[in-house]
């Protein structure tokens, strides 16, 4: 097996005889291979990939760790590994799987196994994609490198005039062209009043000079996703605009020297949320501080007022401390960082002082 599937099954209640993998995501990591159909089945001492005739001629040649089975009745299949392991007990993904799935599953398994549905087995896989390995590290820093580039790409087109969905459709095309397999999520590109809303959605609405321009955006590099924001002024900010952007640089700053192992996500998140109400603007800081990125773009740990999760070497995520003043503007300024023992490595290297075009 490879060393993914045994540090998971070692995650597991010992009385699980078997994890059963079906969403898409969950499979890509343990596997390595994309694939939009398929069964992972782990047992203690074996695993299986079951896949249909699509993928299996890549499944042969790609992945390791696991015996590639061509599916042809998948829950007679099931039926007959889970008989062959002596399998009592079988954990499912209990956070991912729809309860339709979940009733067809133990309608066709019968009684050759219990179904484990409680959340260990989702909670288990989380625990191992939260710490990233240096492999995967590598794959976010070229997302992030992508991404970067196609800031400053759109840096020399953004002028007053220029429409926001102009904006958001020139860094969609600038990431792919630079080689990414996908976006991380739809890029927000806003401006003037229209940054005063967290996750606005562009429209046709024009760059005034004076303005604000908010661009939340991610490139994905071989399933890993990078995560930044960067607001610009167009023209010359007013005062309050500038004095908003200075509290939201220092916020954020603040919080990228907090990071560290040891810390939790909630200790974390009030380092920025104590400084933003010490500004004045604690009212207009409504969402959370940050959240992990991986192989999805919101992954855990979190850092919210809520989170609870203690930071570990190896977690990536997200600084991305905002001020919203409804009805005039918003600054919001994204950083994400890979969590060290001492400290974080800042995976983000694009300016973030106040750059005016």
């Amino acid at each position: 097996m490879n060393q993914r599937i045994e540090r998971l099954m070692g995650k597991l209640p010992h009385e699980v005889d078997c994890a059963l993998i079906m969403s898409d995501i969950n499979r890509r990591y343990f596997t390595g291979m994309r694939s939009t159909a398929g069964t992972l089945v782990c047992f203690r001492d074996a695993a299986y990939l079951i896949i249909d005739f699509r993928y299996i001629e890549k499944a042969q040649k790609t992945v390791k760790g696991c015996e590639v089975l061509q599916q042809d009745n998948l829950y007679a299949q099931l039926k007959e590994l889970l008989l062959k392991h002596g399998a009592k007990c079988t954990a499912v993904e209990a956070m991912e799987m729809t309860l339709s799935q979940f009733a067809q599953l133990r309608e066709k398994l019968g009684d050759c196994t219990e179904l484990e549905d409680s959340g260990a087995l989702s909670k288990a896989v989380y625990a191992c994609r939260m710490v990233k390995e240096p492999q995967e590290l590598e794959k976010i820093r070229s997302a992030q490198q992508l991404a970067e580039e196609a800031f400053s790409r759109i840096l020399t087109f953004i002028r007053p005039g220029v429409t926001e969905r102009e904006i958001q459709m020139e860094l969609d095309f600038a990431m792919i062209r630079l080689g990414a397999e996908d976006l991380s999520f739809p890029t927000i590109a806003l401006t003037g009043a229209s940054t005063s809303m967290p996750h606005g959605v562009p429209s046709e609405k024009k760059v005034e000079k004076g303005d604000f321009v908010l661009m939340d955006y991610g490139a994905v590099v071989d399933g890993y996703h990078s995560d930044m924001t960067r607001t610009v002024a167009v023209g010359q900010p007013s005062e309050e605009m500038e004095k908003v952007y200075r509290v939201v640089l220092e916020a954020q700053m603040k919080s990228l020297d907090a990071v560290c192992a040891g810390i939790t996500g909630q200790q974390l998140d009030a380092v920025a949320r104590t400084h933003i109400a010490e500004a004045g603007y604690g009212a207009h800081f409504g969402h959370s501080l940050g959240h992990g990125v991986g192989l999805e773009i919101h992954e855990y740990p979190n850092a919210s007022p809520t989170g609870g999760a203690v930071l570990r070497p190896g977690n990536v995520i997200t600084i991305e401390p905002g001020i919203y003043l409804p009805g005039k503007f918003g600054v919001r300024i994204e950083d994400f960082a890979a969590v060290t023992e001492m400290g974080c490595e800042n995976l983000t290297k694009a300016p973030k002082e106040l750059i005016i075009l």
